[in-house]
């Protein structure tokens, strides 16, 4: 069973946690990560582009000239696509392009998402985070001390919101609840910090 360090903020070994190998000791399947990805981003598209096709577009009722004798090309209409400001040729129109994953395959993904995180070290995990204000300088200070620069995500509870608040004017930093978390969240981000509860919340959301 894979075990991990638990550090406190100062950056300093308090103790030792194992973790549960089916979320972060499985194989990492890159196909089912890319496939809940593609899924979450498609849920997430608006699906309003709309253009208007020539029955659509306003005016073109009168023959722009009469069919013969004029030396041009017939033209029934000028909202036809081939001329300015005519309608469009298959266009976009609103749709949804939502669609449903298995959810064997969206926990697979995850538990592949949280492995590679442990394989590649940047998966952090500390004993609390106790902050006696929410203040910006005290949460930076906090994440030098740890070594933590460049995109991270910290994954917190509902009741912790001084580290939202602390963290929210650092730009690249993001703090999720754990109990709204996607994969997505997860691989944009390249260091993933939590703390010993958090660490039990999720084997008992995703095991």
């Amino acid at each position: 069973m894979p075990e991990m360090d638990v550090i406190n903020t100062d950056n300093k070994k308090v103790g030792k946690i194992t973790l549960n190998p089916e979320i972060f000791g499985s194989p990492v399947k890159g196909h089912l990560i890319h496939e809940v990805l593609v899924n979450q981003m498609a849920n997430k598209r608006q699906g309003t582009a709309a253009t208007k096709s020539k029955g659509m577009v306003r005016g073109g009722g009168a023959k722009p000239w009469k069919q013969k004798g004029t030396g041009r090309a017939r033209a029934g209409s000028n909202r036809s696509p081939l001329w300015k400001g005519g309608g469009i040729v298959f266009g976009p129109h609103p749709r949804d392009y939502s669609y449903k994953v298995p959810k064997q395959v969206r926990w697979e993904a995850m538990n592949s998402a949280f492995s590679a995180k442990v394989a590649s070290q940047d998966l952090v995990v500390v004993d609390k985070i106790d902050l006696p204000e929410p203040k910006t300088k005290i949460m930076a200070s906090m994440l030098k001390k740890l070594g933590l620069e460049g995109s991270l995500l910290i994954l917190t509870t509902k009741n912790e919101r001084l580290i939202g608040r602390a963290a929210r004017n650092i730009p690249w930093v993001t703090v999720k609840n754990i109990e709204s978390l996607s994969l997505y969240d997860i691989v944009s981000h390249r260091k993933l910090l939590i703390t010993s509860d958090i660490v039990k919340k999720i084997e008992e959301v995703f095991s």
